[in-house]
């Protein structure tokens, strides 16, 4: 965990690939966006008991990144991410990718994310199960 970061940060690690390179040489803008979903669900699937991912899906409702440096071919990204507390079925999620080894912060991401029911797929209240899973035991 960085100091900049909650101790209830929970970190994925991303490589740069070839195919996230764009025509000025360094990591398309849309590249950082689908890092921030992959952080998400990464996040999702290590901390949510399987019954939980049987019953519940997430669907994105807005994202507002800021690109703050370039990231380059052979670089490791590291992403960290928290949710604040939930209103309803929504949930404010945090990501901020940073140059792995390094304080160099890349992009950083506040996106809303809606819970649903997987089998009527409508928006589901966030009970103190599902919170709570996103936070490590004190």
């Amino acid at each position: 965990m960085r100091p900049t970061e909650p101790n209830t940060a929970f970190c994925h690690t991303l490589s740069v690939q070839q195919r996230d390179i764009d025509e000025l040489g360094h990591v398309n803008n849309v590249v950082y966006l689908r890092w921030v979903q992959e952080v998400a669900a990464a996040h999702w699937e290590a901390v949510a008991p399987a019954e939980l991912k049987q019953q519940y899906s997430w669907v994105v409702l807005r994202h507002e990144i800021d690109y703050l440096r370039p990231a380059f071919l052979q670089d490791t990204i590291e992403g960290y991410t928290w949710v604040e507390p939930a209103q309803g079925p929504k949930v404010a999620r945090h990501v901020r990718l940073y140059r792995a080894g390094s304080q160099e912060l890349l992009a950083q991401a506040k996106t809303s994310w809606c819970l649903l029911d997987a089998a009527s797929m409508r928006p589901k209240r966030i009970s103190e199960e599902i919170a709570s899973t996103f936070s490590p035991p004190a």
